[in-house]
Formats: C-alpha cells, structure tokens, sequence
C-alpha cells in the first residue's frame, strides 16, 4: 500500500486487506508504544533508602553497560552509595523467550534472554585470535565459566552455551582467523547479583521480597530515550524492542509483562486500525505476530504526527546510508527510503517513508510472506517498483 497523508489518498494498494507475517516490522509497533509511554529519558532504575539500606529493582532498562549505549549515571550512582545494596528480586518474571520464538536461536545473538534488570546486553563477547589459545572473555566474570571442546579440529572458532546453564563450550585453535562472537548468557536474579558484585565492585545482596517499611520508591533516569528507537529501528536490535515493551509495562502497571503494553497500546490507541492485528512481541522473532499492510500504513501515520519528520527520519534506516539498508536504495543525492525492514525465512517486509522525488512524503508497507526464491529476489524487485514510485510521483 502507498498512501499520501498529505492529501489522505491511498495511490496504491495490492493486497493490502490480507494478513502477512511481519517479523521486524514489528518494532513499529513497540516503537510507538514507547513515544505514547516512556518520556525523553529512560527509567534506569527504582530505588529507596531507609536508615543504612538501599533496595533497588529494575525497570527493564537495557542500557546498563551496554557497550552499544553512552555511559548513564546508575553504575556511578550504585557505586558511590554508602548504604547497603539489595537488589529485589521482580514479583512477575517474563517468560525469557517471546510466544512463538524459536528456542534453537537460544545460542545466537539476535535471540537474547529477556530481563528486569539487564546487564552487559544479556550476552558474553567473546574475541578469538590466531595469537592466543585462549579467548578474550567479556563481561570477565564469565572467564571462569568456558570450557574447551574434546575435538578442537576447527577453522572457524565459536562458543556455545549449553542450554540449561551458563557454561560455554569453546572450539579454537591458534593460528585461526580472528573473530568476535556474542552468545546470550542465561538471564535470573542471582546471575545479575553476581556480575553486579563483580563490577561495582561492591556487596550486593538479592531480596525475593521488599519490606513493607520500604516506600515512596524513586525513579532514576539513565539515557535518552531516542537512543534506544535509533538501535532498534537501524539496526533492528530484537532485546532493545523487548525491553522497551517491558519498560513501557512498568510505567503502566510496575509489572514487567509485555503483554501489559501491547494490550494498553491496542486498547487506547489501535482502535481505529483498518484490520485487528495479531501481534504478540515486541521485535517480531515470534511468527504468530500477523498485520495487513494497511494497517501498518495507519500505525506509520500515527508516528508521522508524534514526531518531527527531521527526528524521525534520524531515528529510522536510511536507504544508501545507514542500518539494515545501508546498501539497498540509494539515493543520487539524499535518501529517499526512510523505513523498516523485517526478515524471517520466507517473509520479508518493508514499511515507512518515501520522500518523492516531487519532494512529496508518502507512506508504504511492501510486504511477501510464505515465497520459496531467494530474499534477494524479492529485494531486488522491491527496490526496482519504489524507485519507480520516487520517479513518477
């Protein structure tokens, strides 16, 4: 579907009614989410103090030494606190993986654990060199947790964590080609505990329940919301998306469950949607998320009028110059792709904005589900149909 939300004309439409498998298109969704609940600034943490003690619980802020994210104050703030440290454990935990998601994925990056107070990414980084036998381990706390396979007759080094357990399976042998490699660790409470003992470096102790005594909780903020939209709209980062359902959640109802903001978003803003949608996470790794096209186009209007266009299109990929499709549309001059991509096997979407050579701003979702050819088949055909749009309107 194309549509000018200048004059309110649909130019085009082609199956626009039917329903499709949207995958990232998804963070659409979670990104207006977060325009209608979180401010400027991300809660980083909530905190109350009574007599020589601290408890602190999370938000589900994903930015806490995160290496993708600018240095916020909480690490200072925990760090020179002279109380003592007790972190509460969350009331309700939020399944780690979505509905839906694929649990085989559990050892890739793109399939990191869910959380109320993340740390490090959810993830280990490991660095292989061909100089050294051993790894380069960060976060460090995790260095005494790898083990080495029996059979290390391999070119390519790696790291796999068993399933169950924060243990990593290394193969690597020196003289191997350098390579990084993220591994999501296995999210709880305790683990948290301990890397915040290990970092600070301080006692933290874990509380599975507050005192009644301890009210009036305060809020400290950590970064710049728009942050967060910018990785996970470039470069379609699935944990931000996640957290930021379940950050939005805690400021509706202090309970981290996602499905706490995608109700209160479908309920007080969705109602005038074309199509009901299906939709169930926040990054769209799950395949029971299910949109129609027009319904997408309406969801991208509604952002249209939140945010400035100059903000918005420096917050979303730009096609020839930034994030997923920084090799895909490229303008002569400028960008003219302003959008989101969303991929699974398949199923590829494309849904934002397109500035016209005209200088007109329209709006699109071009989405394929369940084809057998090549992704890049279907790429190549997308790009050759809205180049031919950003010519002729």
């Amino acid at each position: 579907m194309v549509y000018d939300p200048a004059s309110q004309e649909v130019l085009y439409e082609h199956n626009s009614e039917k329903y499709f498998t949207p995958a990232s298109n998804t963070k659409l969704l979670t990104f207006y989410t977060g325009l209608k609940i979180l401010g400027d600034s991300v809660p980083g943490l909530q905190y109350a103090v009574q007599n020589d003690s601290l408890i602190f619980r999370g938000t589900g802020d994903p930015s806490f030494l995160h290496e993708e994210f600018p240095y916020s104050q909480v690490f200072q703030f925990l760090k020179d606190r002279e109380e003592k440290l007790f972190f509460a454990a969350p009331d309700f935990t939020e399944d780690h993986f979505g509905p839906g998601w694929a649990w085989g994925d559990y050892n890739w990056y793109y399939s990191v654990e869910r959380g109320a107070f993340p740390m490090y990414g959810n993830y280990v980084n490991f660095t292989f060199t061909p100089e050294d036998s051993v790894p380069l381990v960060y976060p460090g706390y995790f260095q005494e947790k790898i083990e080495f396979a029996k059979d290390l007759k391999t070119k390519r080094s790696g790291a796999t964590r068993n399933l169950s357990e924060n243990i990593f399976v290394l193969k690597h042998n020196p003289g191997n080609p350098q390579r990084e490699q993220s591994v999501p660790f296995k999210y709880s409470s305790e683990i948290i505990v301990a890397l915040l003992n290990d970092t600070l470096p301080k006692n933290v102790q874990l509380i599975e329940e507050i005192p009644s005594s301890f009210k009036d909780f305060k809020t400290l903020y950590s970064i710049p919301a728009d942050s967060l939209y910018r990785r996970m709209l470039q470069v379609s980062d699935n944990f931000i998306a996640e957290q930021i359902l379940l950050l939005s959640a805690n400021e509706i109802s202090d309970t981290l469950k996602s499905s706490i903001a995608i109700d209160h978003i479908k309920s007080e803003y969705f109602q005038d949607l074309p199509d009901e949608i299906q939709w169930v996470d926040g990054s769209g790794l799950s395949r029971y998320n299910l949109f129609t096209p027009r319904s997408v186009v309406k969801i991208l209007e509604k952002i249209q009028q939140e945010v400035p266009q100059p903000r918005l299109f420096s917050l979303m990929a730009a096609g020839g110059e930034s994030g997923t499709i920084k090799n895909l549309y490229k303008g002569e001059e400028e960008p003219y792709i302003y959008a989101k991509t969303g991929t699974l096997n398949n199923n590829h979407s494309l849904s934002g904005f397109l500035k016209t050579q005209s200088g007109r701003v329209l709006i699109f979702s071009f989405m394929n589900s369940n084809y057998t050819v090549p992704t890049s088949m279907i790429k190549e055909e997308m790009e050759h149909i809205l180049k031919e749009i950003y010519l002729k309107y």
